[in-house]
């Protein structure tokens, strides 16, 4: 199994003391069926250029970042100019302040990350941190600089490492009033409460994600097979014909293989045939080789 790949390094600091610490992605889209969209006339893949209005395409090499000002005026920043923001979150996450993990709204919270010590010299201090973020039953809060945004995270015991969590800014969650101000207060039947109570408690069990499976994935793969097995065919011309059989790509691989073998075995007769022929005829004369070479020139 190939190793996971990093995704961020740097240094790890809790006032005097700085490590260096690697982060890894902690999720993954295996689930996932990625469903492309195609021109149905031509049965091919829709593609999407980046072009400019009154223009055309253009070159990855012509384009630059700006900000816009307002409908087409625009601050375009250099690539020079990014890099002299120096950030000290560029290459440092600094905890700063510690709260126990239930204070942080959930809304909160964005995307995970496994953290590891990036070398040995670094060991005796990530499990220092993380035992002491463990026995105080905290977490601790920082920021870091990662792909172009600076993030607010929060770090976290997590077996053997840490999880880091990077977090949304509270400018960046709506605010639920919006929302839930228009649903009335009612006074709720005590029977109703009880009953609804009761369902609560018999479907109550510790959390196991894997006893929950990915439904509509699951039949979306048997609905690509259905019509893989009757798939529809469409031409050069645009039109559509059913096909009479999919073969199975497992056969369609062997017939490959004993395809090849038979060319092989029918190459190896003809070379061992011409060879024979050469044998007999032996070596060609001086006078043979003159006059081949003169019709070559001639020709």
């Amino acid at each position: 199994m190939a190793a996971p790949r990093i995704y961020w390094k740097g240094r790890l600091r809790l006032s005097l003391v700085s490590i260096e610490i690697a982060l890894y992605a902690a999720t993954e889209r295996k689930a996932n069926l990625t469903l492309r969209q195609i021109h149905e006339p031509t049965g091919k893949r829709v593609r999407y250029d980046k072009v400019v209005p009154g223009h055309g395409p253009v070159d990855s090499d012509e384009i630059v970042k700006g900000f816009e000002l307002d409908d087409d005026n625009y601050v375009i920043l250099e690539p020079e100019e990014l890099d002299k923001i120096k950030l000290e979150t560029r290459d440092t996450i600094q905890l700063v302040q510690f709260v126990k993990h239930s204070e942080i709204d959930p809304r909160f919270f964005e995307r995970p990350y496994y953290v590891a010590p990036q070398d040995d010299g670094s060991e005796e201090g990530f499990v220092v941190i993380r035992q002491a973020l463990h026995d105080a039953g905290k977490v601790g809060l920082g920021q870091m600089a990662m792909r172009g945004r600076e993030y607010l995270v929060a770090l976290m015991p997590c077996g053997r490492g840490l999880l880091l969590q990077t977090l949304r800014y509270a400018n960046e969650v709506r605010d639920s009033e919006q929302v839930f101000d228009d649903i009335p207060d009612l006074d709720v039947d005590k029977e109703m409460l009880d009953l609804a109570g009761e369902l609560i408690e018999r479907k109550s069990a510790p959390f196991d994600p894997s006893k929950f499976k990915d439904s509509y994935s699951t039949a979306l793969r048997q609905l690509i097979e259905e019509k893989r097995k009757n798939a529809v065919v469409i031409d050069e011309g645009g039109g559509r014909r059913q096909s009479a059989e999919v073969i199975d790509l497992m056969e369609a691989l062997k017939k490959s293989v004993d395809s090849g073998d038979q060319n092989k075995r029918r190459s190896n007769r003809k070379s061992s045939s011409s060879s024979s022929g050469k044998r007999s005829s032996g070596k060609k004369s001086g006078s043979d080789r003159s006059a081949s070479g003169s019709r070559r020139k001639a020709g």
